[in-house]
This record gives C-alpha cells, structure tokens and sequence, in this order.
C-alpha cells in the first residue's frame, strides 16, 4: 500500500530543503516529489549578478585616513545622541 504524505517546507539557504516526517521509520525508502508554488517568490535567474559582484562594481573608496576619522567622529556623535 503506498502511503502519501503531504508537507510545505521553505527553501533554506544554499536551495536545501528539510522534511522531517515522524510517519516513517527510519531506513525506509521513499519517493520525494517536489512541486514548486508558481506564485511564490521567483527565484534569482542563474547568471543574475552576487551581492559580491556589486560590491566590487561600485566606485573604489577615495577618503583620506583624516576624511575616514571625521566621519566616524559625526557618526558616534550621532549614535549617542539617540540614547539623550
């Protein structure tokens, strides 16, 4: 007799998708078919740039080592008057 068991799951990082099913006994062979909700969020095409490769795109930094101090300074000074 062939069992059917039916289970959502989300894809988890690096496209893995985990089913836990309590029903069968551990060993057993089983038959995964998976169906893919076509409303759902689409997938990023294969050849659709990384974060990485836009990182490395954008313009290469140009501040001095005072410029950079500068703007920390601004920042921190910033940042702890949300604590006043």
């Amino acid at each position: 007799m062939v069992v059917a068991l039916r289970r959502t799951a989300t894809v988890l990082p690096g496209s893995r998708i985990e089913v836990t099913t309590p029903e069968l006994p551990e060993g057993s062979v089983v038959e995964l078919i998976v169906l893919r909700d076509p409303l759902s969020a689409p997938s990023a095409p294969a050849n659709a740039p990384s974060v990485l490769d836009y990182i490395e795109s954008l313009p290469k930094d140009r501040h001095t080592s005072a410029e950079w101090d500068a703007i920390m300074r601004e920042l921190t000074e910033e940042r702890l008057s949300w604590d006043r």
